[in-house]
């Protein structure tokens, strides 16, 4: 499977944001998938995860209550509704695909996008 993020940019505190991350690939629809996020000089975190059919979803405790993650099945797609977002979110965002759940740790995933930069001046 190949992913592949949109959406990032440059918004204030307290704004909103949404990725996207389109997947392809025939088995693509199967997958786990997950966002994950960079910020300069830290370690990758997970921040949220959802199940191949979309019908359950997990979150990092950070982002809990701001985030909202949701799968387009029709079209391979997944979401990421960024609500209340604050410095602190600043990072680069990865989309990322595995078959174990809950995908809350590198090791569980098995790809990667190339991510997309999200950025928030207060």
């Amino acid at each position: 499977v190949q992913l592949q993020e949109s959406g990032g940019g440059l918004v204030q505190a307290g704004g909103s944001l949404r990725l996207s991350c389109v997947a392809s690939g025939r088995t693509a629809s199967r997958y786990v998938m997950a966002w994950f996020r960079q910020a300069p000089g830290k370690e990758r975190e997970f921040v949220g995860g959802i199940m191949s059919g979309g019908g359950m979803t997990t979150y990092a405790d950070s982002v809990k209550g701001r985030f909202t993650i949701s799968r387009e099945s029709a079209e391979n797609t997944m979401y990421l509704q960024m609500n209340s977002l604050k410095d602190e979110d600043t990072a680069i965002y990865y989309c990322a695909a595995g078959s174990r759940w809950p995908i809350d740790d590198k090791e569980f995933v098995t790809c990667w996008g190339q991510g997309t930069q999200v950025t928030v001046s207060s």
